[in-house]
């Protein structure tokens, strides 16, 4: 189950830590685009300003990239088959108040990264469709959950049972890999 304060959330109950690598970055980022506005078109130092901004998009994008590498690995190899959410990460990004964190978090790249490691190693990789209630669906009596705001992380089955959203989310989309594959 893929998430924005935990990049990923494992059946297993792991939950992988986003490292945030834009958020870190972001005053450096406003300074160095603050100093290439003022800057006059054309000018040596507008060109010395706009390599300082590069570095630091730079700097984000390979930490971002080095993190998702090292976890996709690590989750390939250890596993034979992989389930994920088939999330439209295009119109996720349309919103305005989530646009940025998910952006950051880069859920399409590590997908990705998933597809083609996957089949390197020889691992099966199976997408669960996106309208299948992952996180109102109970992993133990598999009881659906009327409704289910975003804001509650933590709730409560009728049989009894306490889940986290995510590591909930997370067991029901494997099952659902499983019985796909």
């Amino acid at each position: 189950d893929a998430g924005i304060t935990a990049l990923a959330a494992l059946s297993t109950g792991e939950k992988i830590v986003n490292p945030r690598p834009e958020r870190r970055d972001r005053r450096r980022l406003a300074k160095a685009q603050r100093a290439l506005a003022r800057k006059t078109k054309g000018s040596i130092n507008r060109a010395k300003a706009r390599l300082t901004v590069a570095r630091v998009y730079a700097r984000i994008a390979d930490r971002r990239r080095d993190h998702l590498h090292k976890v996709t690995t690590r989750l390939v190899r250890e596993n034979q088959v992989i389930a994920v959410e088939d999330l439209t990460v295009r119109n996720m990004v349309k919103n305005r108040s989530l646009a940025r964190a998910v952006s950051d978090a880069s859920w399409r790249e590590f997908r990705s990264m998933l597809e083609y490691k996957a089949a390197w190693y020889g691992r099966a990789l199976v997408a669960v469709d996106r309208w299948f209630p992952s996180s109102r669906l109970c992993s133990r009596c598999g009881t659906l959950q009327e409704e289910m705001p975003l804001k509650v992380r933590e709730w409560t089955c009728a049989c009894g049972a306490v889940h986290d959203r995510d590591v909930n989310a997370a067991k029901n989309v494997l099952a659902a890999g499983l019985a796909e594959s």
